[in-house]
């Protein structure tokens, strides 16, 4: 359920720019995997994780994500 939710919401999060380099976006358990080929969005979100940690537990409505993994 919360896979389907990050990809409709990621973009509302994020801003378009982010989310129109972002290739991937999933939820495996406690985990959110991010990835894009775009070196400097990609160095850019390793700084945010904690911000977009929060931001996504906020929007599914509860603490689902405890890592966010860049690749």
């Amino acid at each position: 359920m919360q896979a389907f939710q990050i990809e409709e919401i990621w973009e509302k999060l994020m801003g378009k720019t982010i989310s129109k380099y972002t290739e991937k976006i999933q939820i495996h358990g406690n985990r959110l995997y991010i990835t894009t080929f775009v070196a400097p969005l990609k160095q850019e979100l390793i700084y945010q994780k904690d911000t977009i940690m929060h931001r996504v537990n906020e929007a599914l409505g509860e603490k689902i994500i405890k890592e966010v993994i860049i690749n």
